[in-house]
């Protein structure tokens, strides 16, 4: 079975940066992209970023463009999210997850992610 696991959240002060890592572990399976979501409270799960296909071609949600950069070690089985520049309203739980569908698309949707992580907290302050 696959395991995602986050870490790396934490209190940031706005402006400062924070690196989320996202390790898979278990039995593996062809991973057609890997993404980034996050959650505030009272929100809808809103689409960060993801890297897919074996030139990690990457992807960005409005919200992270500019931003936030992510990156993939696969000899690690581990991907990324480098935040700067961090705001308060980026303050959100931040989820990983895997997909086995292969598409042209973004992957901005978490309906194509097969396999989720239990997210890490993130909170920025003012």
């Amino acid at each position: 079975q696959v395991q995602l696991a986050e870490s790396g959240g934490g209190l940031v002060q706005a402006g400062g940066s924070l690196r989320l890592s996202c390790v898979v572990s278990g039995r593996t399976f062809s991973t057609a992209a890997r993404g980034w979501f996050r959650q505030a409270p009272g929100k809808e799960r809103e689409f960060v970023g993801a890297i897919r296909g074996s030139y990690d071609i990457t992807s960005y949600g409005d919200s992270a463009k500019g931003r936030f950069t992510i990156s993939s070690d696969n000899a690690k089985n581990t991907v990324y999210l480098q935040m700067s520049n961090l705001k308060p309203e980026d303050t959100a739980v931040y989820y990983c997850a895997a997909s086995r569908i292969y598409t042209s698309g973004d992957y901005d949707s978490e309906y194509v992610y097969d396999v989720w992580g239990q997210g890490t907290q993130v909170t920025v302050s003012s």
